[in-house]
């Protein structure tokens, strides 16, 4: 719990800029000491941390090394993650991190790294879903998916059912998805999931499709109940990250002053994966603490549309329903 009163905290996400800024972790922080994970929190479990070559994915893979966790790092750029491994490796001397390479986009791709681990692993105790992009044109995977739909929900969630059978191996697994502050301007577009109306735009399609992982996690939340996996979604406000340097250049430029480092963007990942007592299923959190999933009413979503956004990427994604 943050050691701002509520009211005040509230009050600071709802401007946005003070919630969301180095400042609003900062003040937060003071307040954390009492809950941060045990040093060796995740001794002998082992993390999977997808988009983990750069930006908040390094910087969560590192966070859950230093708590003993064995780290996956899943990745594109095979270059870019030893890279990363060695970085983790020189600040965590002894840490165990692996370089496994997938594109979360392609359902095929994702069908091999999940089956390589099966054959590598016993369990999962945490799986982070960190890869992101934000293309500037309307842009398919292989699979014929818009881009950021098939790499933020469609691959994630085929992973996650994948590696059902290693989470449930785990006593306490955890799903981390990480969401964008940016999804509260945006509300679930279930009857146009694909991105095919209207003038395309990066940004709102990134916005998008963290809104719909919003969605989704109260439903993955339930389906995983029974089998002792929690599930999680986050926000880590405004970071500074080699992503949002190439996708948000004069978001980047005008704000770099308030921006977070990519650490502070990814404590409450790596805090939501090794806190104990154990947070809630199925919430949303940013700096620590739950929050709402809507700040706008036309964003809320009904019933019915969470219902035929579920049907359609399950489909999609060739999972049953």
């Amino acid at each position: 719990m943050s050691g701002l009163p509520g009211v005040l905290d509230s009050a600071m996400d709802r401007l946005v800029v003070p919630g969301y800024s180095r400042w609003g972790y900062r003040l937060r922080r003071a307040g954390w000491p009492a809950t941060d994970p045990e040093p060796g929190a995740l001794r002998g479990g082992l993390a999977v941390v997808t988009g983990a070559g750069t930006g908040l994915g390094k910087a969560t893979a590192l966070g859950l090394a230093r708590l003993g966790a064995a780290v996956v790092l899943v990745v594109r750029d095979e270059v870019k993650g030893r890279a990363a491994r060695d970085e983790i490796i020189a600040a965590v001397p002894g840490a165990v991190v692996f370089v496994r390479l997938c594109d979360v986009s392609s359902l095929a791709s994702v069908r091999r790294f999940a089956s390589d681990l099966l054959g590598e692993f016993d369990r999962v105790d945490v799986l982070v879903h960190n890869a992101g992009t934000m293309p500037a044109k309307r842009t398919t995977s292989v699979d014929g998916h818009e881009l950021t739909l098939a790499t933020h929900v469609l691959g994630p969630l085929l992973l996650t059912e994948l590696l059902r059978s290693l989470l449930v191996s785990s006593p306490d697994a955890r799903v981390v998805f990480v969401s964008s502050g940016g999804m509260y301007t945006q509300r679930l577009r279930a009857g146009d999931p694909e991105y095919r109306d209207g003038e395309y735009r990066g940004a709102t399609a990134y916005a998008r499709t963290k809104r719909m992982q919003v969605a989704l996690v109260p439903v993955l939340a339930e389906r995983y109940r029974a089998d002792g996996i929690g599930v999680h979604g986050m926000h880590p406000g405004w970071a500074d990250t080699p992503g949002v340097a190439s996708s948000l250049p004069g978001f980047h430029r005008l704000t770099r002053p308030l921006l977070r480092t990519a650490e502070e963007g990814a404590d409450t990942v790596v805090w939501l994966a090794a806190t104990s007592p154990v947070p809630r299923t199925g919430r949303f959190w940013h700096d620590r603490r739950e929050r709402t999933t809507h700040y706008l009413p036309t964003t809320a979503e009904r019933r019915a549309d969470i219902a035929a956004f579920w049907a359609y990427c399950t489909n999609a994604a060739g999972l049953m329903p």
